[in-house]
């Protein structure tokens, strides 16, 4: 086997190697969260520890509350959610998206969020307070009175209790049109003595959560605290909390939650006060746990304080968290969208494709619509190249002839070369500069793509019913004309339509290009459409269509200049 073909096979098997790798690595989590100074061991918190529910496996109803039959329920209602709270131990504890489904199936089921306590896998909301001299407070076991039965953004509710010692407890709750609820603790002192008392709100949510395991994405428990995100894992978190240690820090203002990939819900205290903010794992329970500990609050006698929080739980509409972050100040609210270390061009290119929705009415012509933007912008550049690309090409008859001239000398040829691109004023690396170009508009369009709801389940034309999902359609099932799935299959190998007219826009871009003077090099570089064609079937459709779509539209002008300077050099 002489050296070239061999040269050859070893880099289609490291192409394939690569794609394989892809889907085997990138399907699993990358890194651990760097844990060093927020790690300390729960029982050593000098903080005076939470109230919380106490229970097992996946329920957190006690012998006691268990008996206690049809607690009553407040119901909740707006544009945007539906579901109660309980006025046991008042846990906001049932919650349901009312304008997204499972699939885009219009029949499909609503995405439920929250979960009831006496439901597999609880996730709920809590608020309430924590006593360093065991006052009597409420807690999860503790029945509320409720002064209506339903909360509305125009009926905002209160809860009271009385722990019979002198001291009235009441939550004063509202909610906006979206996914806002505001809550407003009070406690009345009405003993003749100073009571000392901390207010907390907590998020738990038990069981093994469902996530994408992606390694640019992160799903779980996270916060803001001044100003910088913090994530953690649940495995870093489960981790930790076997061992007994929790992560915790002190700062004021800042928030506190847990994310899915779309959804969120999230605490927020009062911004102008300190709180300690806890992510722990609950052993007792099998649980996942955010919480944050305000300040003391000290209560004189026959006298009562008030504390403001709120609780976000809803979509991650970037629109919506950007308003929250001006309107009530919360700040870095819009980081729950994890768009990565190219946050600085991905949210632009956010607003940018959704400035163009909002005009064409359909995110995938706001994708065709803003990559031609993106063409005009960078047209000098890109325009220098091809004319430099298209030099080459007809220098090709000479480049070849050098290559016979010299053969095995390649010292000598590689300076006959370099001396024949500099008399004709070509730079043989401006090809780079297209692909350069596009590398960040890709990776800014695929966190886009992955990342925002507003993406999710966004039509275009014929078969592509969502465009953060994968083409749909398969070469193995000739594209759905015989009846039977190929899900079975690895995604690399479902090659759909998009992707196939993405590797023929591939090499038709190749044969407009010079072939490399290497014969190895020639190769490699024609093999890589079909290396390409399969790494991209694997990605949204969305970015599937943009790469074609940009391909065309380079083939288009690099067309015009080959053209243009044949003619000159004829």
């Amino acid at each position: 086997m002489n050296p070239d073909t061999r040269n050859l096979i070893a880099a289609i098997c490291l192409s394939m190697s690569v794609l394989i790798g892809y889907q085997i690595l990138f399907g699993e989590e990358s890194n651990k969260n760097n844990i060093k100074n927020e790690q300390q061991n729960v029982e050593k918190n000098n903080e005076p520890s939470i109230s919380l529910p106490k229970g097992k496996e996946n329920t957190f109803l006690t012998e006691k509350t268990k008996k206690v039959k049809n607690i009553k329920r407040i119901n909740i209602i707006n544009d945007e959610i539906e579901g109660s709270i309980s006025l046991l131990g008042a846990r906001l504890d049932d919650l349901t998206l009312k304008n997204y489904r499972k699939t885009i199936d219009p029949e499909s089921d609503k995405i439920k969020f929250l979960r009831k306590i006496d439901e597999i896998n609880p996730y709920f909301i809590q608020f309430g307070w924590s006593s360093p001299n065991n006052q009597k407070v409420p807690n999860g076991n503790t029945i509320w009175n409720s002064s209506n039965t339903i909360l509305d953004p125009k009926s905002p509710i209160v809860l009271t209790w009385n722990n019979g010692e002198g001291l009235e407890f009441l939550q004063e709750i509202s909610i906006d049109k979206n996914f806002m609820i505001k809550v407003v603790q009070k406690v009345k002192n009405d003993t003749s003595n100073p009571v000392n008392l901390y207010p907390y709100g907590l998020i738990r949510r038990a069981g093994e959560p469902e996530t994408t395991d992606f390694f640019v994405l992160h799903e779980g428990p996270l916060g803001v605290f001044d100003g910088s995100l913090k994530e953690h894992s649940y495995s870093d978190l489960k981790e930790s909390g076997q061992k007994g240690m929790s992560f915790n820090t002190n700062e004021k203002g800042g928030w506190i939650g847990i994310t899915d990939k779309y959804w969120m819900a999230a605490l927020i205290p009062d911004q102008k006060t300190n709180s300690n903010f806890t992510f722990r794992y609950v052993n007792n329970s099998v649980s996942y746990q955010t919480d944050y500990l305000g300040s003391l609050s000290k209560i004189p006698a026959n006298s009562e304080v008030k504390i403001e929080s709120r609780v976000f739980s809803g979509a991650k509409r970037l629109d919506l968290l950007d308003k929250y972050e001006e309107d009530l100040k919360i700040k870095n609210f819009d980081l729950a969208i994890d768009f990565g270390w190219f946050y600085f061009l991905t949210k632009p290119f956010f607003y940018a494709l959704s400035w163009a929705n909002n005009i064409l009415g359909n995110f995938g012509l706001a994708i065709l619509a803003i990559t031609v933007i993106v063409k005009i912008v960078f047209f000098p550049l890109a325009n220098k190249s091809y004319k430099s690309m298209a030099r080459m090409r007809v220098l090709t008859p000479q480049l070849q002839k050098l290559r016979e001239r010299f053969g095995n000398d390649r010292q000598k040829m590689n300076m006959e070369m370099m001396a024949l691109y500099k008399r004709e004023k070509v730079n043989p690396a401006a090809g780079c500069l297209p692909i350069l170009v596009q590398i960040p508009v890709f990776f800014a369009l695929y966190k886009v793509l992955f990342v925002s709801i507003e993406m999710r389940q966004a039509p275009f034309f014929g078969w592509i019913k969502d465009l953060s999902a994968l083409d749909p359609t398969s070469i193995f099932n000739i594209f759905g004309l015989l009846p039977y799935s190929t899900d079975f299959l690895p995604d690399f190998l479902n090659l759909g339509i998009w992707p196939l007219l993405m590797g023929t826009t591939m090499v038709l871009q190749q044969r407009l290009n010079p072939k490399p003077p290497d014969p190895v090099q020639a190769q490699i570089f024609a093999w890589m459409p079909v290396v390409f064609t399969f790494l991209l079937a694997t990605f949204p459709a969305g970015l599937v269509i943009y790469w074609t779509w940009n391909n065309l539209l380079s083939i288009t002008q690099q067309w015009i200049i080959t053209r243009k300077i044949n003619k000159e050099k004829s």
